[in-house]
């Protein structure tokens, strides 16, 4: 009698909005996300779950093959996954005046001075990063944390930091409701930071 075993292959998932569409209005519209959520990050994970199939990466973490893709396809589609699971996952209903306190305020004012002067580092960062790509906030290997600009698909994680808040200044991000003024969907998107999810990235 033959023993036959089932080999189940996880397949990368859609990260979970924690929020409706909605909820983001008027920093990022319901039309934006039905885009931006819906189509572009869906097609990122469709290719990717395509490109890896019968390959080294085939059943490891988006996590994993950031980290050890070489520079391709299969890189720019699992990057581009994860950033926006990062991107999406960081975001609540608008409070104006959205602060961060306890823990990573701290750590922002330990790093940075201050966090109006982290804020203006970011988005300086942010407003001028060339062409597409992301803005990061990470933690390098002594916990420090550091600005980064990368672009297209680029994640911290490729060098061996570890990432906690994203921003996506792909134009697909913001030129429905912004066309091309990306300093004020920068300076807009403040509103809608989750620093408790922020801060629980930290390690």
């Amino acid at each position: 009698m033959f023993l036959t075993k089932l080999l189940i292959v996880m397949s990368i998932q859609m990260p979970t909005l924690p929020y409706a569409q909605n909820a983001l209005e008027p920093v990022i519209s319901e039309q934006t996300i039905n885009f931006h959520y819906g189509k572009h990050l869906q097609n990122y994970v469709n290719t990717l779950n395509t490109l890896i199939e019968n390959t080294e990466f085939a059943g490891k973490s988006v996590e994993d093959i950031v980290k050890t893709a070489p520079d391709g396809p299969i890189f720019n589609n699992a990057g581009q996954t994860l950033n926006h699971a990062y991107y999406f996952q960081q975001f609540k209903a608008p409070v104006k005046g959205n602060e961060p306190t306890g823990k990573i305020a701290e750590v922002l004012t330990r790093d940075f001075g201050s966090v109006e002067n982290f804020k203006k580092e970011f988005a300086q960062a942010a407003a001028t990063l060339f062409g597409s790509g992301w803005a990061w906030l990470s933690q390098d290997k002594n916990g420090k944390l550091v600005i980064t600009k990368e672009t297209n698909a680029g994640n911290p994680l490729r060098s061996g930091n570890n990432p906690i808040l994203g921003l996506d200044v792909w134009e697909h991000a913001y030129y429905l409701d912004y066309q091309n003024r990306r300093v004020d969907h920068i300076a807009a998107v403040w509103d809608i930071i989750d620093w408790k999810v922020v801060e629980s990235r930290l390690k």
